[in-house]
């Protein structure tokens, strides 16, 4: 049984230029968090952050970067500055409720294998409904496109119960993942190159590929705002979503038809730059073709981070779905996870 005080807990919020949600959200996480390291690591904002810090919340621990170095090297820069047994990697734009740390810490005390955990992430602006970033746990298809229980593309459902159980999920949202300290390192953090988006993707892959498990506890449930930092209409996360998601498919695949597969993508890519294109999103369009010079341009570098990244021919163990979510959703009209027909047992980890 697990207490509710949480010594061996550090909860990690980056932070850049989001004085307004630390003032809203801040003050949740203390309360709801008895006994957890409470830190803000601090991307080099612009705005009046630090200060506010400094002035309202001196019991927070803070660390500066003296740059902005994006998600992923703001997080591995500042948690080799934190010892504790479990990391929180929290979005400052993350509502906490009461019981949110006991029921994931029980699961990941009790098994050693799971490597990284998420509760149930719900819609801060529309609470009876899932969340874009996670929702009810994260999945994959076999071209390497992600969905969620509860939101496919951009279809989200309203929670009715359906995903308030604990199951193995293919990855755990970076909005608010628990994550072992020592797998963490052990794995090399989080993939400098990626800046910011799917980077946890890319770390829960490469997790299951080193033989752990990541999971999803619909016990514990947070309120996500979303699109705190780059709204989703914005091309540069157009650019790091289509950049990253080649870059992790093909960077941590073992399918012997990879290169088939990565030309499928690129194709659907090219499609999709197409579409923004013809809707008068020529910006979006053009960061298609950028996102994929970009990976042409530094193959060496990625064809070293494929050498690196641990592999197992042991698909189904990672909850691959072997449909095209693409297919099913854009031309079959498949809008909902339960509509998709994943396999409930036979691709879970045992």
């Amino acid at each position: 049984m697990v207490s509710n005080h949480f010594p061996n807990v550090a909860i990690v919020i980056l932070n850049w230029n989001g004085r307004k949600f630390l003032e809203q959200f801040l003050p949740g996480v203390l309360a709801q968090s008895a006994g957890a390291q409470v830190i803000v690591a601090d991307n080099a904002s612009t705005d009046d952050s630090v200060s506010f810090l400094e002035n309202y919340f001196p019991e927070v621990k803070l660390i500066h970067h003296k740059q902005n170095l994006g998600f992923c090297e703001g997080y591995n820069t500042a948690l080799k500055l934190v010892e504790a047994e479990f990391y929180v990697l929290l979005n400052s734009d993350v509502e906490v409720t009461p019981n949110w740390i006991a029921p994931i810490l029980q699961l990941l005390s009790g098994d050693v294998s799971i490597a990284a955990c998420q509760p149930k992430i719900k819609s801060f602006f529309d609470r009876a409904y899932f969340e874009y970033a996670g929702a009810g746990g994260g999945l994959i298809d076999f071209l390497g496109y992600p969905f969620c229980r509860g939101r496919v593309f951009e279809t989200l459902e309203k929670d009715n119960g359906q995903y308030n159980d604990i199951q193995p999920v293919f990855w755990a949202t970076g909005a608010c993942m628990f994550v072992r300290a020592k797998a963490f390192w052990e794995l090399g953090g989080l993939e400098p190159a990626f800046f910011a988006h799917m980077e946890e993707i890319d770390l829960c892959w490469r997790l299951q590929n080193a033989g752990y498990k990541v999971m999803y506890c619909g016990h514990s449930e947070i309120y996500h705002v979303g699109g705190g930092t780059l709204h989703k209409s914005n091309s540069r996360k157009t650019y790091l979503n289509f950049r990253n998601g080649l870059a992790l498919f093909y960077k941590n695949s073992s399918d012997p038809n990879l290169y088939f597969l990565l030309l499928i993508r690129i194709i659907l890519d090219w499609i999709a730059a197409l579409k923004f294109t013809s809707e008068g999103q020529w910006r979006d369009g053009l960061a298609v073709f950028k996102a994929h010079w970009h990976l042409v341009k530094n193959r060496k570098y990625w064809y070293k981070q494929r050498q690196l990244s641990p592999k197992t021919s042991n698909q189904p163990a990672q909850i691959i779905y072997n449909k095209s979510v693409v297919w099913q959703y854009f031309i079959k009209g498949k809008r909902f996870y339960k509509s998709l027909e994943v396999p409930d047992s036979a691709t879970l980890p045992s």
